[in-house]
């Protein structure tokens, strides 16, 4: 055989030119041909290449070109492999590099079983693109799940963007391909060229593990080194799972970073991270709330969404920063007492051509059939839930946001969608179960199986669940049948009660049991109460917006309203703004309107806001028994002549109950009688109508001695001053 022949024959050499050979590691780098050792190099932005001894740099070979781009040649008086380097010329410029082709697989055995199997919880690990040292070299790993693709190949400005310079090796049956590229690091950008099985090429592909991505609207992926950062949150970490249960004090403030507060020196641009991390966190202490919850911060190309159709689930979004940077603020959230939640989708997914949508030419995320597959109202994609390798990439997103960014909580985006097959479709328009039903089989067995894992991995966590319907068991044990959620969005109580609000006082009474509904099954679900971001977009203007009469009875029934709500059982959530009473509906391409607070009815609104907070976090009796029918009894929740709502709010034994009394018209009720249900002195604590608060100061200041008239059910009663479209909060004065 002649040296000639040795280098490659022509179909290979055609098939390596054109990229389309499905197995380049085979062919490319050094490989043994009859005894003689074969260097070939795909190098197409190069005139020339030569073979570099990286142990002494001196030229072994100068290789010939064999076809467009690809070089090759017979290393002389080699037999076995070495450690090599590339010089290449173009012109007068000369470079070196390592060739990605000298480098054996970095997945393991294990790795590949689990991925095969769709069982690896520590998916990110073995996916997405990893700057490490391997075999003695740093660079960078990349790994994709690709199982339909006939070639995958990573590209970038690192290669001209060429995908016939790095075609992946594919991990036989698990369909995942991997490349190790020497010299690549944290910053690069890069995406994947793909064939499809029919060798026709796809628009490029952002990572699906991806740890970073370009600025919107670039959409490329980068390599971000999630390796190094030094966390100091250990204290908060071994004291979270105390601060989250069901009987501690709950109150979230929901953020949408890019809004919450711009620089209009400078092109009224968002705050980063890091100004997140000192100012945000400064004020969501000082307002006395116990979390900050973020909508989605996972990668999303179109900013209208507010991250609502996110494309890169493990990428922190770039507008505000690095990585590092937003674990920074996590951090910062920490040392402060503030927990983080972030909102999560794994509901759907967007049709962008470089997000996961026929991800390599095959329905690999989705469902093929567009009735399962494809949401009418948003115009996007649906998890294939029943498959396991999807149900695989989600639960392990879901950790890896818990382990790489010590985030506290996940709220889960649009569950009623993943739940029923017939969400928002008509008939005709949805596939039914295997049994004929309605119900999303697969997606519930998915949550089930989500909440199962991350609780296992760390029961200090928790995790929340926005869904709209009577599902029975979201937040109770997928071992009694429940979803396995911590909590649940109380839709139903926010619904109802911003209804009530919304009429004006005269005709309240014709509407009482919009108030008392909630109670029916307050007890049912571990629930959160939520005033979010959904209340105050698309033209149903603000909170304060939402509130009859004249300005002064505005304000008045907003601070009315927030009064009932920390008084009423559930954990708390108030969107942006609505602690100062944002006068506009909500803008996500502005700041807050943070001018209203040189203006006194504001003011006194957010003073409210932190007082109502620190009430109740010192008041057991508002928290302790939130999911309990125990801690909660009616004075009188009938009272709908005067649109006065009275009830007891009971803690653990030892604690003081608290009384609340709302009076939802502008009318003061002097020499009102309430009965009570312990004898003592019932001391006002919390008055939403107090002058510190933009009220008249009507009330009852010095509190009331209970009388041995039987009232409402019970042995006593008190007589108070119920002051106008008011909440007030009267705690037992025990011992």
């Amino acid at each position: 055989m002649t040296e000639a022949s040795l280098l490659i024959d022509e179909p290979t050499a055609q098939a390596i030119a054109q990229g389309q050979h499905g197995d380049p590691f085979s062919v490319l780098g050094l490989h043994e041909v009859d005894g003689k050792l074969v260097m070939r190099a795909m190098r197409p932005e190069a005139d020339s290449v030569e073979v570099i001894d990286a142990k002494t740099g001196r030229t072994l070979v100068a290789l010939d070109r064999v076809h467009d781009g690809l070089f090759a040649g017979v290393i002389p008086r080699r037999k076995k492999r070495f450690a090599y380097r590339l010089r290449m010329t173009r012109g007068s410029d000369v470079w070196e590099e390592q060739d990605a082709y000298a480098f054996g697989a970095k997945l393991g055995e294990m790795d590949e079983y689990l991925l095969g199997e769709g069982t690896h919880n520590q998916l990110w690990d073995a996916l997405g693109a990893h700057v490490c040292t391997h075999e003695g070299v740093e660079g960078t790993h990349f790994a994709v799940w690709a199982p339909n693709a006939a070639r995958v190949s990573v590209v970038g400005d690192f290669n001209g963007w060429d995908g016939r310079r790095h075609v992946m090796r594919r991990r036989g049956a698990t369909g995942v391909h991997e490349i190790f590229l020497p010299g690549l690091g944290d910053g690069t950008v890069y995406k994947y060229e793909i064939l499809d099985s029919a060798h026709q090429l796809l628009p490029l592909k952002a990572d699906p593990v991806g740890f970073g991505a370009e600025l919107p609207p670039a959409t490329a992926s980068v390599v971000r080194d999630l390796r190094g950062y030094e966390w100091s949150d250990a204290g908060w970490l071994s004291k979270r799972g105390a601060k989250q249960k069901i009987d501690q004090p709950i109150s979230i403030y929901e953020v949408h970073l890019e809004s919450w507060r711009r620089v209009p020196e400078e092109g009224n641009r968002s705050l980063t991270y890091l100004e997140h991390a000192s100012m945000l966190v400064d004020y969501a202490k000082d307002m006395g709330f116990t979390h900050i919850e973020l909508t989605p911060i996972s990668e999303y190309p179109f900013g209208g969404s507010w991250g609502y159709q996110p494309v890169g689930l493990f990428a922190p979004t770039s507008r505000f920063g690095a990585p590092q940077e937003f674990r920074a603020f996590v951090d910062a959230c920490h040392k402060a007492g503030l927990g983080v939640i972030i909102d999560w989708v794994p509901g759907h997914f967007p049709t962008d051509q470089h997000g996961l949508g026929r991800f390599d030419g095959s329905a690999l995320y989705e469902h093929a059939d567009p009735k399962e597959g494809f949401h009418p109202d948003w115009n996007t994609l649906v998890y294939n839930y029943g498959r396991t390798e999807v149900q695989n990439f989600l639960i392990a997103n879901a950790k890896f946001w818990f382990e790489e960014y010590h985030i506290d909580g996940l709220r889960v985006d649009a569950v009623a969608s993943m739940l029923y097959r017939d969400y928002s479709r008509k008939e005709g328009e949805w596939v039914p179960n295997q049994h004929g039903g309605r119900e999303n089989l697969e997606a519930i067995a998915f949550m089930q199986h989500m909440n199962e894992v991350v609780y296992a991995a760390d029961d200090s966590i928790l995790t929340a669940a926005e869904e709209s319907t009577a599902f029975p068991g979201v937040s109770a044990p997928t071992s009694s049948g429940g979803l396995g959620f911590g909590f649940k969005w109380n839709m139903g109580w926010m619904n109802d009660t911003l209804r009530y609000m919304a009429e004006d006082p005269i005709n309240r009474k014709y509407h009482h049991d919009k108030m008392t509904f909630g109670l029916h099954y307050a007890f049912s679900e571990n629930f959160i109460l939520p005033l979010s971001h959904d209340e105050v977009v698309h033209g149903k203007g603000s909170l304060l917006g939402k509130m009859p009469g004249d300005d002064w009875q505005r304000f008045a029934n907003l601070r009315a309203y927030y009064g009932f709500m920390w008084g009423h059982p559930g954990k708390k959530l108030l969107f942006m703004g609505g602690e100062f009473a944002q006068s506009e509906e909500w803008n996500n391409e502005s700041s807050l309107d943070w001018h209203l607070l040189e203006y006194g009815p504001h003011q006194g609104m957010q003073s409210l806001v932190r007082d109502l907070n620190t009430l109740y976090r010192a008041t057991p009796a508002l928290y302790e028994k939130d999911a309990s029918q125990d801690g909660f009894r009616w004075i009188d929740g009938g009272n709908a002549a005067d649109s006065v709502f009275s009830w007891v709010r009971y803690g653990k034994d030892g604690s003081a109950p608290v009384l609340v009394v709302s009076n939802f018209t502008p009318v003061p009720r002097t020499g009102f009688r309430i009965g009570v249900p312990q004898a003592g002195h019932w001391t006002e604590k919390l008055n939403t109508d107090a002058s510190l608060y933009g009220g008249t100061d009507t009330g009852t200041p010095g509190g009331a001695h209970s009388e041995d008239i039987s009232m409402h059910g019970c042995p006593y009663s008190i007589e108070i001053t119920v002051p106008p479209l008011a909440t007030v909060f009267f705690e037992l004065t025990l011992g």
